[in-house]
Parts: structure tokens; sequence; C-alpha cells
């Protein structure tokens, strides 16, 4: 059985993630850490909820040099919310191992006056949007010369529009010899290549056990579309998740559905882009602590969003491509848990239904709730 030390991370960090309860690397983390450790630009690829994360956190920050004094460690995430969560990991880590360094996240939002000050305690890892990260740079506040890794996370939200042109000009701005590390849940052809042209000599770091997380049992309902929302709330008292998220389609229909269901008594948090960076951190620490076990959100959480404990996933609203799909429902069944993905489908979506399993190479079940409880309709007719 391989060990995070067999892997040759630091000691402290070992025992940091032992407080954390993590005491086995996965497979992503252990095909990960031998290139990572040795330099070499990487693309790695790996579906949702398999320790991405950590599969080049724990290589970097083995690797830096406290004797440096500046920054060593890019990490460029395309939301405020994915930057935020890599930099809690991040303080999880150096305060559990007892590592005397600084991290930051940069992001917008956020006053630019502040993220200067901040900066001239040299920490040596900056997380942020490639907007904010440019910004700063082209200020000359940001000082990239002893950059030594680049991490794009999310890559296929990345190396699009301007966020590409962003991208490309942090890479432009550091030593030539730094290491640039690719991150995606899926190993697209253009994203490949977009990547193979921005690093010569690529490393392809493929852990996928398959699509979709087999951890994860796929069920769906089918209703008319008015009904939706009632049967959402009587599957819930049903189902009694632990935690859910339950995403839609449209902003609006975010504060409908947490009105309703707040009548029903049921604790909610929701998050939208309509809400301000403070309202969404609110409701994901509220969610993330118990406060709420429901957190209604339109598709800006369905990427990304790392929260212990998610046992169901629904969607009240079908999305209409299956790699959305697969990022939504991969919000539970993490790190070796089990988890449940329940989709509410009119009847002309079930085809759409059909397809998404075809594509995905997984059994999506139809379910009936009857007196209270789910059932099977092909053994249990009303």
């Amino acid at each position: 059985m391989m060990t995070f030390s067999d892997l040759k991370v630091l000691p402290a960090l070992e025992q940091a993630l032992a407080i954390e309860g993590i005491s086995e690397p996965t497979a992503v983390q252990i095909q990960s850490a031998e290139v990572l450790f040795s330099g070499r630009d990487a693309f790695i690829s790996s579906e949702t909820g398999t320790g991405k994360t950590l599969a080049y956190l724990l290589p970097l920050l083995s690797k830096i040099d406290l004797s440096v004094v500046g920054l060593q460690v890019m990490i460029i995430t395309p939301t405020h919310e994915l930057a935020l969560q890599v930099q809690q990991q991040i303080q999880k880590l150096l305060q559990h191992s007892g590592m005397e360094m600084r991290s930051l996240a940069l992001i917008g939002e956020t006053p630019i006056k502040r993220q200067i000050e901040k900066l001239k305690k040299k920490p040596r890892v900056v997380i942020g949007s490639p907007g904010r990260l440019l910004d700063l740079i082209k200020m000359k506040r940001l000082k990239v010369h002893t950059v030594k890794s680049i991490v794009m996370d999310e890559l296929d939200r990345l190396l699009v529009g301007s966020s590409l042109e962003s991208v490309q000009a942090i890479i432009k701005a550091t030593q030539r010899d730094r290491q640039l590390i690719f991150v995606s849940a899926t190993e697209q052809k253009l994203l490949v290549r977009e990547a193979e042209s921005l690093a010569r000599d690529l490393v392809k770091v493929n852990a996928k056990s398959g699509q979709v997380n087999p951890d994860i049992e796929h069920l769906y309902f089918v209703v008319e579309e008015r009904k939706k929302i009632d049967l959402l709330r009587r599957l819930i008292h049903a189902m009694k998740p632990e935690r859910a998220i339950v995403f839609v389609h449209r902003n609006e229909t975010v504060e409908i559905l947490k009105k309703k269901l707040e009548h029903h008594k049921l604790k909610v948090s929701e998050i939208s882009k309509e809400r301000g960076k403070l309202e969404r951190k609110k409701a994901l620490d509220d969610f993330r602590r118990g406060v709420s076990t429901v957190l209604i959100s339109s598709d800006i959480s369905s990427r990304g969003l790392d929260v212990k404990g998610v046992s169901h996933v629904f969607n009240l609203d079908i999305p209409s491509k299956s790699e959305d799909y697969t990022h939504r429902t991969g919000r539970t069944g993490r790190a070796g848990a089990n988890g449940c993905a329940v989709s509410l489908v009119a009847q002309q979506q079930v085809q759409l239904i059909h397809k998404h399993a075809h594509h995905l190479n997984i059994e999506i079940k139809e379910r009936l709730l009857w007196e209270g409880k789910v059932v099977d309709p092909a053994t249990s007719q009303p």
C-alpha cells in the first residue's frame, strides 16, 4: 500500500493530512507525484472528487525553498469560490504542519490596495483569478521572477476568451524554466492542444477510472414542470440528505425555490451570480458548518466546489450537456464516500436522461415517490 512518505511528501505535510483524516494517497496523487517533484510540465486529468487539488499542492508545498524570500507557486483559478477553496486547503495544511510560510488569495471584488499591502509580507504561494493576478503583475506589485511553478486549475474555464489572454500574459511574465501544471476533470483534445502550445514537453497524467464516479447512484423522477418544486421538497423529506445541493438553470429560480423550501422549515442557503462575493462566501460557510443543509445554486458552483458530507445532488433543471451532468453530480460521492444524484424531469426530457446515461456509460434508474417512500416503478405499483 502506497503512503504519502513513499511519494516524497514532507513528513510535516503527511502529519497535517493525518489530522484531517487522510492516510492514503488517491490514484491521481500517486501518479502526479513523480512528475511534479521532477519539475516537468504536466497535464493532470481525473474525475471530480478524486483529490486533484492535493495532487498538485503536496508536491509543490514540499518543494518550496524557505531560504528564498519571494513568490514560488502561483495557482490560477477561473472563479473566486475555487480560489478561496484552494486557499482554505493550503491554510489547513500549513496550520496542521507547522510550516512557516504565507499564502494569499488575490481575487476581484476585493480592494486591490488591501491586497497590495498583504503582498508586502512576501507570500510564497498566491491563488487568484487571472484578471486580478495580471493587474497586479502589470502594476509591478506582484513580482513573479522567482516563480517556480504555475498551476492552472479547472482548465476548460481558463483557456477561453479573455481568460486565455490573461493566462498567456501571466506565463509570459515569468521565467522560461518555470513549471506549468494544467489541471482538468476531462482530457478534451482542444485543451490538450492549447496546453501543449504553452508547454513544449508536456507529460500527461490521466488517472481517470471512468467519466463518472462509481460511488454515485443516479436516479430520475418524471414530473410535470409545475410540480417540480413540490416533488423536490417531498424528496428531501423522504431521502433525508446529510447535505444537499440543488442545481437550477436560472438565477431567478434560486430565490423562488429558497422561499418555498424555507416555508416548509428547511434550512437553506443559496448562491448565484447575482450575489456578491461576500454573500456567496457566507452561503458556502453556512452550508459547510451545517447552519444550512440545502444549498441552491445556479451553475456557478457546479465545478470546483468541495464540501464534505454532500450526500445528495438534485437537478431541478437537468443540464443539456453530459459534461455538465458529470460536473454537477460530482459534488457528491467525493473521496470514497457514497452519493446520490437525483434529476427531476418532465416527460419530454426523459430522452435527455437516456442520452446522458449512454454518453457517460452509467445507469440512471427511474424511481417514484409513493406514500413518502422512494420506490422502483417496475416492482412497486402505486
